[in-house]
C-alpha cells in the first residue's frame, strides 16, 4: 500500500510539473482528457504504472484538474489567496480513490469476518472493523493514510431516516460553554465546552519541542513527527465523535433548528499575538463542522434549518424582550435590560435567534399577546411566513 501511494504521489507531481512546463512553453492549457491519454501511453512501457489499477491513476488525474478548476476560479473571483497547486510529498499525499465499485476495489462477505473484507486490486483481501450506520450500494472508494494508520472511506448510496423531535429550537454557540439551546416552551440548556485541545496542550508543546530539536532529514525526526501527528489525530478523534453525538441528539429533539451564520475565518484571522489563545480555541471547538454536520443531520430527518444574518440581528448585542441593542464586551456574561429581562448573555442571544426565526424581527414586547397559539401555528405553517423567514 505504501508502494502503491508511492506511484500516485509522483503521478500528480509529474502531471503538475506537465502542466506548468506546458503552459511556459507554449502558453496553453493541457486538460484531463490529454493528461489521460498519454497516461495510458505510459502504461505500455512503465511496469510499476501498468500493474496499477487504471481508474484509480485517472481518479489521481482528476484531483489536479479539480486543483486547477479551483485554483482559476479563485483568481475569477478575485480572492486574497488563489492557492496554486502545490507539489506534494509522500508524507503529505492523503491517498488514492477508486470511483466505481468492482474496479480495482470490492466490498465482500466472508465467513471468517463478521463485518466481510474489502478486496483492493494488488493488495489482496482486507478485514473490515466496524459496520455502516446505513444499508446501500456502495459507489466510491477513498484510501487515506493519516498519522500512520490506514483507513478506507467508503461511499455509499442509501436512503438515510432520522428521527424528528417537535421542539423549535435557537442555539448559540460560544467558548464558555459549547452551546446554550432555548426551546419554544422556554426552558434552556447548555452543552458543556470539552476544551480536548486545551486538556492535551502542555503535551503538545513538550512533543513540538522535542522534534524542533531534531535534525531534518533525519530518522529520530520522523519518529518525532509521528509522535505529535498521533497526538493531533487523537484530539481529532475526539472532536468529532463529540459532535456527531451533540448533533444527533439534537436532531432527535428538533422540528425546526435556528442558527446564527458564523463567519469563522474572520472571527479567528485578527487580534494578533495577544489573541492567539482565544483563536486557538475558536478553532479547536469546530464551529463551522458543528455546523456543518447539523445542517446535514437536519435534512436527512426532514428538520427546518434556519441561518439567521448575525450582522443585522446581533443577538449578542440585542435584548429579546424589548428589542433593544447596546454593546457588550466579550466580559459582560450577565444580560440586564430597563426592560426587566434578566439571564446570561448566551441564553439572551439563543432566545433572540430562536424569535427572529419564528417571527422576524418582532419583539418579545409584540409576541406576549400571540401566546402559545400563534407559535403553534408558526410551527405547522398554517400562516404565512414572514418577509424576513422568508429571505
Amino acid at each position: 500500500m505504501s508502494q502503491i501511494l508511492s506511484l500516485h504521489q509522483k503521478l500528480y507531481n509529474a502531471a503538475l510539473e506537465q502542466r506548468i512546463n506546458v503552459y511556459k512553453s507554449k502558453k496553453i492549457s493541457l486538460s484531463y482528457f490529454d493528461q489521460a491519454r498519454e497516461l495510458t501511453e505510459l502504461r505500455k512501457f512503465d511496469e510499476d504504472y501498468k500493474k496499477l489499477n487504471a481508474q484509480s491513476s485517472q481518479v489521481t488525474l482528476k484531483r489536479l484538474d479539480l486543483a486547477f478548476k479551483n485554483f482559476f476560479r479563485r483568481v475569477k473571483n478575485k480572492s486574497a489567496r488563489a492557492g496554486f497547486p502545490r507539489f506534494k510529498s509522500y508524507d503529505r499525499y492523503a491517498g488514492w480513490g477508486y470511483a466505481t465499485h468492482g474496479d480495482g476495489w470490492r466490498l465482500l462477505a466472508g465467513k471468517k469476518s463478521k463485518n466481510g473484507y474489502l478486496r483492493l486490486s494488488g493488495v489482496g483481501h482486507i478485514k473490515i472493523r466496524g459496520q455502516g450506520k446505513h444499508v446501500g450500494l456502495p459507489k466510491t472508494c477513498e484510501i487515506q493514510h493519516k498519522a500512520g494508520k490506514w483507513y478506507a472511506s467508503i461511499t455509499l448510496e442509501c436512503s438515510v431516516t432520522r428521527s424528528i423531535g417537535e421542539n423549535a429550537i435557537g442555539i448559540d454557540w460560544g467558548l464558555e460553554s459549547f452551546a446554550t439551546v432555548v426551546n419554544d416552551k422556554g426552558t434552556s440548556s447548555m452543552i458543556a465546552n470539552p476544551r480536548f485541545l486545551k486538556k492535551e496542550l502542555k503535551q503538545i508543546k513538550t512533543r513540538q519541542r522535542n522534534l524542533s530539536r531534531k535534525k531534518r532529514g533525519s530518522n529520530n525526526r520522523k519518529k518525532a513527527c509521528k509522535i505529535v501527528a498521533k497526538v493531533h489525530a487523537k484530539i481529532a478523534n475526539k472532536r468529532k465523535e463529540f459532535l456527531h453525538q451533540t448533533t444527533a441528539k439534537i436532531i432527535k429533539d428538533s422540528a425546526l433548528i435556528a442558527v446564527e451564520k458564523l463567519n469563522v475565518k474572520n472571527m479567528s484571522a485578527q487580534g494578533g499575538s495577544h489573541k492567539k489563545g482565544l483563536n486557538r480555541e475558536i478553532l479547536s471547538a469546530a464551529p463551522g463542522m458543528f455546523h456543518q454536520m447539523l445542517k446535514y443531520k437536519a435534512a436527512e430527518a426532514g428538520t427546518e434549518w434556519i441561518e439567521i444574518p448575525t450582522k443585522q440581528v446581533k443577538p449578542s448585542q440585542t435584548c429579546h424582550g424589548c428589542g433593544k441593542q447596546e454593546k457588550k464586551t466579550l466580559a459582560e456574561r450577565i444580560h440586564e435590560c430597563v426592560c426587566g429581562v434578566r439571564c446570561t448573555r448566551d441564553e439572551n442571544a439563543a432566545q433572540v435567534i430562536l424569535n427572529w426565526a419564528l417571527f422576524g424581527n418582532a419583539t418579545g414586547q409584540e409576541l406576549a399577546g400571540c401566546g402559545e397559539v400563534a407559535l403553534v401555528a408558526s410551527m405547522k405553517h398554517e400562516t404565512p411566513p414572514t418577509a424576513a423567514l422568508a429571505a
